[in-house]
């Protein structure tokens, strides 16, 4: 059996690059890879801790993490392609919908 820490640190590690790749990168589309990256890595911990205690708690909760994940996968990839087919770049540094 693994133990829970092993769990955990890969939990970490993953959140850890999930948010090195929102923070340097300047495409949407990693930043939007990479945030799901981060919500995987909050699915881990969930479901690890629920193995743990022995309830289905964490586990239920996980189905609703993915389901505010898909949405915000489908919402957000619309976004960006409307911006692509204005702007034709996904770069977040070109992307200024406020100015003129």
């Amino acid at each position: 059996m693994v133990p829970l820490d092993w769990y955990l640190i890969l939990a970490a590690v993953l959140f850890t690059i999930g948010t090195i790749g929102v923070l340097i990168s300047r495409n949407a589309i990693v930043i939007f890879m990479a945030i799901e990256l981060m919500l995987n890595a909050v699915n881990l911990t969930l479901v690890a801790f629920s193995h743990l205690l022995g309830r289905n708690d964490g586990q239920v909760l996980v189905f609703l993490v993915m389901t505010v994940a898909a949405a915000e996968a489908a919402v957000g990839l619309a976004i960006i392609l409307n911006i692509f087919r204005t702007r034709e770049s996904v770069n977040i540094d070109d992307i200024n919908l406020m100015k003129w």
